[in-house]
């Protein structure tokens, strides 16, 4: 036992004497200057400047939404009738409101 004892506290003596040179060759090296600021790339301001331009005068360049006039509070009712010796006659009338709608297609049913 006493051997080992000795024999690990030799390598251990060798370990740290041979750390202890590594570390005092490595104080000797030089080591460089690097410089205190390094610049980096950035994003210029005007790129975001000349972005929020267009936006600001594509918004006042865009058309405005038309102001739909209300439609006229009169009602023109234009209807075609067929007479007795097989005339036409146009009957244009003007009312304020429209009584009663008939499908154009509705006579197709009648007379089919």
């Amino acid at each position: 036992m006493q051997k080992k004892k000795i024999m690990t506290q030799d390598k251990d003596r060798e370990l740290k004497a041979f750390f202890q040179g590594m570390k005092e060759k490595d104080r000797e090296i030089l080591i460089p200057e690097f410089p205190e600021l390094v610049k980096t790339r950035s994003l210029n301001w005007w790129i975001p400047l000349g972005i929020a331009a267009s936006l600001t005068i594509g918004f006042f360049l865009l058309p405005k939404e038309n102001i739909i006039a209300d439609p006229p509070a009169e009602v023109i009712i234009i209807t075609l009738q067929q007479g007795e010796n097989q005339e036409q006659q146009i009957l244009i009338e003007e009312k304020t409101y429209l009584e009663t709608w008939e499908s154009p297609t509705s006579s197709l049913l009648a007379e089919y």
